[in-house]
């Protein structure tokens, strides 16, 4: 059991949380709630005992094996499935003592050591971390390449699935989902309600909480409640004590108002059974979370666009890929005001490509993409918040925007986002993640777009911040395109979704839960595919077969290690200049000259970033386009 009696945590003079007693026994599931900067991560340091308490006590088990995800992003030259095995302290250490016996030649000792081996699963130890790679979306044959060849991200879910090897008795997961994409943050749900230890794990993945936990622990205003029952359940319950606040009801019931427009126009169009009952199943929950969330910092809407052309875009035959080879072919869409379109399919199957030819940052390689000219798009991507200017304000970005807004009134629009006080008038540069996030989609409602673009929109965002854009994109009046791994945003936004897979990107007859069956019959088809057959190839002609896969391969997969080793560089530097951008002396008077040298240093390396971005994407999706295609003859 763990136990926290009477726990109090400073960070210097801010009180986290004070007073804190609660036990957690074993088995149960604890989804870890509460604002950026409540103290989750700072909870979790209390548990592996790497964090300093002020007063109270905190009992752990000292037999107890934990397992948690390095922060740090991994780098290893050995092969990625033998640095996951590595989660298994005790598989590595009978290996050894079998290691040592052989040596010694001491055979009583070598056959206690393999019984012990066989005990502990030794002999699948290879094939379950080679499952574990293979659900967190890796493809086939990754398991052999080393560590060192994958990105930044890849090597986290590598991290991750080393903590999911080791046989632990306590899990901690702070946001497991944040590297992942949906069909990995579906099989990683599901890995995770088997395990059999305790679990802690923070996340702002609405679903993903509902889903697993079954007791939350809230952190907010110095207190931490432990709650029984999933996160809707914790709304419910949170929802019943706002709401014996007068003010706080008054605002409830214009929300709830809202909403109720909302369930009223999406009777209107719903046009698919399925989609619709899966929509009003959310929707019977929007009341309670309105309620739960009266007092969320961040409250905003798109500006209506001035013009809604139909259609605002249109592609026709269209293909699109990299080197002139096609990752998507015959693609026909048109978008119209109104549409909420959901993009699905595996890692690698070309959905951030199709988001790109729609922004028409990919170009087609045959085709057309035809554009009204009164559109104005809204794009989010990920490398976005790198175009931030780090020196200057939120406030300064708006005003880029529209030189002739009062500061007031500026100052009033990034309230909703969470800017408020000085906060509007401090650089970049020290932002966080989230609030980089936020301020980029503050630009994009500024500019009143109708057609939005937008790439895992969510992965810096909380779960306030995710509420009040879903609020803001159902009343959008323009298009919106996604891509998403949290499912409750796709739940609440999408009316249609778009399945891209085989090459292809076409109409998904269902929702969401009907994609989880998609998902699940397409890896028996494929497990099936491997094992059907009447006579089986030989180990030569299958040595033979490999031998000329990896030939074909090799011109991609040395573009993409140019590719990898380009984008660390500009990495690299980018890293240096922002660290010299932090120090707050550099913004001194006599240190003019060279702060204006580093901007333009600073400007430059984002630009060469973001162009060594986009070409190892390019390199990555060629790549595994090429083994999908490979992999299927």
């Amino acid at each position: 059991m763990i136990g926290f009696r009477d726990v109090t945590l400073r960070i210097g003079v801010r009180v986290l949380f004070e007073h804190a007693s609660f036990s957690i026994f074993p088995g149960q599931k604890v989804g870890v709630t509460g604002a950026n900067g409540a103290g989750k991560s700072s909870l979790f340091k209390l548990v592996t005992g790497s964090g300093q308490i002020d007063t109270g006590e905190v009992q752990v088990p000292a037999q107890w094996v934990i397992a948690h995800v390095a922060q740090e992003t991994p780098t290893d030259e050995r092969p990625s499935v033998e640095f996951v095995m590595d989660g298994d302290a005790e598989l590595r250490q009978v290996e050894a003592e079998i290691a040592a016996a052989e040596t010694s030649g001491d055979g009583l000792a070598l056959a206690r050591a393999h019984a012990r081996y066989e005990a502990i699963g030794g002999y699948q130890a290879r094939a379950n971390a080679a499952r574990l790679i293979a659900g967190l979306g890796f493809a086939p044959g990754d398991a052999e390449r080393p560590v060192d060849a994958f990105s930044g991200g890849w090597r986290m879910r590598l991290a991750l699935a080393r903590a999911l090897m080791c046989r632990s008795d306590l899990l901690l997961l702070d946001e497991p989902t944040n590297h992942l994409d949906l069909d990995a943050v579906l099989w990683l749900q599901e890995w995770l309600a088997a395990y059999p230890g305790t679990l802690l794990f923070v996340s702002h993945d609405r679903d993903f909480l509902d889903g697993l936990a079954d007791h939350i622990l809230h952190i907010e205003n110095g207190e931490v409640v432990l709650n029984t029952g999933n996160f809707s359940a914790f709304e419910q319950a949170r929802a019943q004590r706002l709401a014996q606040n007068q003010a706080a009801f008054r605002r409830q019931q214009a929300e709830i108002g809202r909403l109720q427009g909302f369930v009223d126009r999406f009777r209107a169009k719903a046009t698919k059974a399925r989609q619709a009952q899966s929509r009003l199943k959310l929707l019977a929950k929007m009341e309670v979370i309105s309620l739960a969330h009266v007092d969320s910092p961040f409250e905003f809407a798109f500006r209506p666009p001035e013009k809604l052309p139909r259609p605002l875009l249109q592609t026709d035959r269209v293909s699109v890929g990299y080197d002139g080879v096609p990752l998507l072919a015959d693609v026909g869409l048109s978008l119209m005001p109104g549409d909420r379109i959901g993009l699905l399919g595996r890692n690698g199957a070309g959905k951030s490509t199709l988001i790109r030819l729609l922004a028409g940052l990919q170009q087609p390689l045959s085709g057309e993409r035809r554009v009204s000219s009164e559109l104005r798009l809204g794009y989010f991507a990920q490398h976005q918040l790198e175009l931030l200017r780090p020196e200057e304000s939120a406030l300064f970005h708006v005003q880029k925007l529209d030189e002739k807004a009062a500061e007031k009134e500026i100052r009033d629009f990034l309230g909703g986002f969470g800017f408020s006080g000085d906060r509007c008038f401090e650089p970049v540069a020290g932002f966080s993640g989230g609030e980089k996030a936020r301020l980029v989609l503050a630009l994009i409602v500024y500019q009143r777009p109708n057609l939005l673009l937008l790439d895992e929109p969510t992965n810096h965002l909380d779960l306030e911040m995710r509420l009040a854009l879903i609020r803001a994109l159902q009343d959008f009046e323009g298009a919106a395109v996604l891509v998403s791994h949290d499912s409750y945003l796709l739940r609440a936004v999408a009316d249609n979704f778009v399945l891209v897979a085989d090459g292809r990107a076409v109409p998904f007859d269902g929702d969401l839960d009907d994609y989880r069956v998609w998902l699940r019959s397409r890896s028996t088809a494929e497990s099936g595919s491997e094992t059907r057959g009447e006579t089986a190839p030989s180990r030569r002609d299958a040595r033979r077969a490999e031998a000329e896969k990896r030939q074909q391969l090799r011109p991609l997969r040395q573009q993409l290690e140019r590719a990898e080793a380009e984008l660390e560089r500009c990495s690299k530097r980018h890293d240096e200049l922002e660290s010299l951008l932090a120090d707050p002396g550099i913004y001194a008077d006599e240190a003019k000259d060279r702060l204006k040298q580093l901007l333009r240093d600073k400007a430059q390396a984002a630009e060469a970033l973001s162009l060594a971005e986009t070409a190892w994407y390019a390199a990555t999706e060629a790549l595994e386009q090429a083994q999908s295609a490979l992999d299927a003859a």
